[in-house]
């Protein structure tokens, strides 16, 4: 599919996308939203991808936030319509079977910082800044940011983002715990590709199945949420990479998963 907002490039197991509004500075509107949810239903139908990887187009923005200018006017209803789209893209990005990594090459903020958060880890640029500024605009977070700030960074410090609008910079996210690496701008693709070919090299049913099991148990009791591991791990035991996995342990040597 064509589109006209975001890149979506393909290499070897490994898809890219790229939110590609840079003279916007990527910020977000109703289309590059639909065009989001465009490109991971491409990416959950293509058998030949087992990664994803998210980052903004240009040095600038990952995602400077929503746009503005299109949310300038928006009555209620339409607001809330709008903060809708977002949280269902967003959400499709969380519960993809295949995990999604974060490249954050610059600004993060509002929606950007959202995007980031939905992905299963992040890596950082040194240049990156993440916030959510919305309470300086009159809005609160709509994308999901007041619910996902608080169980990756803990209440009291979300809360303090939150209500005082504030962003932080790269090494200040990696020590609360927003981000799980910083590195060079010249070195974030490649630090997002070696760790997205670690995954590959595993079994992906149990790379999956193990992404399933952390999404549902964070959402319920541990009682519940033990159940849930209990039934995953059980799967595993059906497949042929489990039986390759721990031939080739014993006999030491590298395994060849092959996906089933």
């Amino acid at each position: 599919m064509a589109y006209e907002n975001v890149l979506l490039e393909r290499e070897d197991r490994i898809a890219v996308l790229s939110i590609n509004r840079p003279q916007a500075l990527n910020a977000l509107n109703k289309d590059t939203l639909l065009e989001i949810v465009s490109a991971i239903k491409e990416v959950n139908e293509d058998s030949g991808i087992d990664v994803l990887i998210i980052t903004g187009a240009g040095d600038k923005a990952f995602v400077a936030g929503a746009d503005i200018a299109f949310m300038k006017s928006l009555t209620a209803v339409e607001g809330r319509a709008f903060g809708a789209l977002g949280q269902q893209a967003f959400r499709m990005v969380e519960i993809m079977e295949k995990p999604v990594i974060a490249a954050v090459n610059g600004f993060a903020l509002g929606g950007g910082c959202e995007l980031a958060m939905c992905c299963d880890f992040r890596v950082a640029s040194t240049k990156a800044k993440f916030g959510q500024p919305e309470v300086g605009l009159g809005i609160t977070p709509g994308f999901g940011g007041t619910q996902r700030l608080p169980r990756l960074v803990g209440s009291g410090m979300a809360r303090q983002m939150l209500y005082t609008a504030d962003v932080i910079n790269a090494e200040e996210a990696l020590r609360i715990g927003l981000v799980n690496k910083v590195v060079a701008p010249e070195e974030l693709m490649d630090c997002a590709k070696a760790i997205a070919r670690r995954i590959l090299s595993k079994a992906q049913i149990a790379v999956r199945l193990s992404k399933a099991a952390a999404i549902e148990g964070m959402q319920t009791d541990i009682d519940r949420a033990m159940t849930i591991e209990a039934d995953v791990f059980g799967l595993c035991f059906s497949t042929e990479d489990q039986k390759e996995g721990m031939t080739a342990f014993i006999e030491k040597r590298a395994a060849n998963f092959i996906g089933k």
